[in-house]
Formats: structure tokens, C-alpha cells, sequence
């Protein structure tokens, strides 16, 4: 009878001590690899509103232009680097209508071939901003071969 004695048998404990350390590598790994995108703002807008809002795809093949008065530091408005009445910023600095162009080459230069091929431009323009303003903008866009072209807006019910 001895044969068919039961044992006592127990589950062994789960070593989590290196567990932390695995949590902690994870998360650098996560803060190396994360490309966060942040614009200064040069420029000062009033986005209008719109009803059908739609997101921007991948955000490397992206160029966000802004059109509106010039914004400084302390929080007021001039109209710089000249006296034009809008200034135009594209992903952080601020350019001229006749620098547009070459500012968006500059760009398009730093995307990889895949971001090319996908290249949306952003564009966000104060309420206020004439739409000749915009036109010059676009012209110069269709010129650049720009042509995927996204407007942006805030969410509302007036357009």
C-alpha cells in the first residue's frame, strides 16, 4: 500500500525579481524610439470651425504651413519679418510668399521616400485671412507639386 501514497505536492514561487528591470528597459525603449512633434507657434490664428472634420494620416509626411499675423513672446501681434499684413510659418519658422516654395523643397528633402510619396501639407489659416492671401499660398503649393492639401479647422457647428 505503500505505493499509492500521496505526496504533497506545491507549485514553486514565481521569481519576479528581475521584473522591474524589464518594465524599465520597455519603457526606454518606448521614450528612444517615440518621435514627438512640437512646433513653436509664430503665428497667430483663429481657426475657423467645420462640421466634417477628417485627421491628418501619418504625421512624418506632414508640412503644416500657417497663415496669420506675426505672434511674438509677450503675446502681441506685429506683422513681421516685413510689414505684409500676414506672415506665413511653415513647421516652425517663419518665410515669405517668395520663399514658400523653397521652404517646402527644404522639407520634402528630410522625408524618407515612403513620407514622399504621402506628403499631405497642412493648412491652418486665421478666420480672418483674406482669401487672396490663400490663393497666392495654394498657387505656390500647385507649383511645388503640393498637392494633397489639408485645411484645418476646430470643431463646431458653424462652417
Amino acid at each position: 500500500m505503500s505505493m499509492f501514497r500521496k505526496r504533497k505536492r506545491s507549485v514553486p514561487d514565481l521569481n519576479t525579481s528581475s521584473l522591474p528591470d524589464l518594465i524599465f528597459t520597455v519603457l526606454f525603449f518606448f521614450m528612444i524610439v517615440t518621435h514627438m512633434r512640437d512646433i513653436p507657434q509664430l503665428v497667430k490664428t483663429v481657426v475657423p470651425q467645420g462640421r466634417e472634420l477628417v485627421k491628418a494620416g501619418k504625421k512624418k509626411s506632414v508640412i503644416n504651413i500657417v497663415i496669420g499675423s506675426a505672434y511674438k513672446p509677450d503675446g502681441s501681434t506685429t506683422a513681421f519679418p516685413s510689414q505684409v499684413a500676414y506672415s506665413i510659418q511653415v513647421n516652425g519658422r517663419v518665410v515669405a510668399l517668395g520663399q514658400l516654395a523653397a521652404a517646402i523643397e527644404t522639407e520634402r528633402r528630410q522625408m524618407s521616400p515612403e513620407d514622399m510619396a504621402e506628403m499631405t501639407v497642412n493648412l491652418r489659416a486665421d478666420k480672418n485671412t483674406p482669401m487672396s492671401v490663400i490663393a497666392d499660398v495654394r498657387k505656390v503649393l500647385r507649383q511645388s507639386y503640393a498637392l494633397k492639401v489639408f485645411y484645418s479647422a476646430s470643431e463646431g457647428t458653424n462652417p
